[in-house]
Parts: structure tokens; C-alpha cells; sequence
């Protein structure tokens, strides 16, 4: 195990660059769990679980709930407690001392904007389903993504069993309709060319692709840069993800897997 690490490390070290990708797991590691009805969501919603129904953060992320002020409700706690705040945990300073100064890209699926948070570039951060911290007019009368920081961080002072004044409910600034928030797929374009330029400029040279809890069927993530790596010879990988590790023959020689807590392998890897 420790010469895994240590061969990990040295990979990284001889570098050009780093993609970083990641998923729930990373999510997880740092207490953040969208699917689970657990302690940690109890405090949080427990009241909106029992008025609406609510099972999970998940749930409500994607319900349809019966007024714009009980969504806003929902979204400003949901923003005040895993946003405004977090404070960076290890695993994102971990990351940061990896880096060092290479030229690096994040990918995930994750939207709460935690790399950010972190100090990462926000230009390096593609958000491949979208942001928690953007939103942008459900009527699509425009394509502006406006944020969102700040009216959560007012309309969670004046929530009341549940629900928000009428007057604070976010409105488009062109139509005045309804605001929602940017997730699902083809959210940012501009993420979309930045990644593929990122890969465009490190042709033929040695990147590592440092994958953080994504699970072994992820065709989002994980196949896709798993087949990057496949073509791209001077490329590696290296899979952090507890009790699910995959890596395919084709790229076997150029992987690592470590089936452990994120926290575990990051600090085994700053050692």
C-alpha cells in the first residue's frame, strides 16, 4: 500500500498537469451526503421531511414543491449551511498542496461549489450539472446565469416555518418571472470549451487524471476520461474510491486504485 502511494505520489509529482474529477463520494468524505435520510438531514429538514415528505437533500433538490416560497425555503437553507458555511477541509487543502503549481482542471458532477469555496479557480471548475450557487430564468427569456449567494443569504434570515415572504421570492431582472436554479447538463458552455481546450493544450504531454469517488458505471465522468487516458499515452490515472474501484485492461499499466476513504489516500499522498 505504501509503495502504491509513493509510486502515486512520484506520478503526480513528474507532471505537467492534473485533472481532478469527482463525484458523490468526495461529497461524502466531506459530510455532505445528497441521497441519505440521516442525522445530518433530520436537523436540517426535518420539519420541510415531515410537512413535504421530503427522504433527502436529493428530493428536494428536485421537487416540485407547491410554492416558490417554500422552494426558496428549502434552497437558502440548504445554500447558508453547506455554502456560506463551509470552511475548506483537508481533503481540499490536501488537493491544493497535490497541485502545487501545475496547470490543473476540475470536473465534477458535484454542485456545491466546495472547489470554489476552496480557493480553486472558478475558471478551472467545470460543474458538469450544474451550480447551486447560479440561477437563471425558468422562462429562458435570457441566458444569463446571476448569483445566487447573497439572496440566499437574506431570504434564509427571513424564513418562517417553511416558507419566505412573496415580496423576497428571486424574479427574472428582463421579465420579471420565476427564477430557477442551473443544474442539468449543457449548463455552461463556456466550462464545456474551457475543459476541452485544457485537453487540447496538454497534447502529448504527462497529465494525471486524479479521480475522487466517481462510481465504476459513471458514463459521465469516469468512461469518458477513462478513455482520454486510453489515447492519450503520456497520460494517468489514479482512482480513489472506497469499495468500488474499476480500472480497464487498456489503461491498466498507467493506473492506480485505491479502495479507501478520500481523506485516508489524499493524506498518504501529501506525506
Amino acid at each position: 500500500m505504501e509503495n502504491g502511494y509513493g509510486k502515486a505520489r512520484k506520478w503526480i509529482d513528474d507532471a505537467d498537469g492534473m485533472i481532478i474529477s469527482a463525484s458523490n463520494g468526495l461529497s461524502i468524505s466531506e459530510g455532505l451526503d445528497i441521497f441519505a435520510d440521516d442525522d445530518a438531514f433530520e436537523e436540517l429538514f426535518g420539519d420541510m421531511k415531515r410537512r413535504y415528505g421530503l427522504t433527502c437533500i436529493l428530493h428536494g433538490m428536485q421537487a416540485r414543491w407547491p410554492t416558490e416560497e417554500s422552494k426558496w425555503a428549502f434552497w437558502s437553507r440548504l445554500i447558508n449551511h453547506y455554502c456560506l458555511d463551509y470552511r475548506p477541509t483537508g481533503i481540499m487543502n490536501g488537493l491544493k498542496t497535490l497541485i502545487s503549481n501545475k496547470d490543473y482542471f476540475i470536473i465534477t458532477s458535484n454542485g456545491e461549489c466546495h472547489f470554489e469555496l476552496s480557493g480553486f479557480s472558478e475558471d478551472k471548475v467545470y460543474e458538469i450539472e450544474g451550480s447551486w450557487l447560479r440561477m437563471r430564468c425558468a422562462s429562458a427569456c435570457n441566458g444569463t446565469l446571476y448569483p445566487v449567494m447573497e439572496i440566499a443569504k437574506y431570504v434564509a434570515v427571513a424564513e418562517r416555518n417553511g416558507s419566505i415572504p412573496s415580496e423576497l421570492v428571486p424574479r427574472c431582472p428582463h421579465c420579471g418571472g420565476y427564477m430557477e436554479f442551473s443544474m442539468g447538463l449543457g449548463a455552461y458552455p463556456d466550462k464545456q470549451k474551457a475543459f476541452s481546450d485544457f485537453i487540447s493544450n496538454h497534447h502529448n504531454k504527462r497529465i494525471v487524471v486524479l479521480e475522487l469517488g466517481i462510481g465504476w458505471r459513471n458514463q459521465l465522468i469516469k468512461a469518458p476520461l477513462m478513455r482520454l487516458v486510453d489515447m492519450e499515452k503520456d497520460y494517468s490515472y489514479i482512482s480513489i474510491n472506497k469499495g468500488e474501484l474499476f480500472i480497464p485492461a487498456s489503461i491498466e499499466n498507467r493506473s492506480i486504485g485505491f479502495s479507501s476513504d478520500i481523506s485516508d489516500a489524499i493524506n498518504y499522498l501529501i506525506r
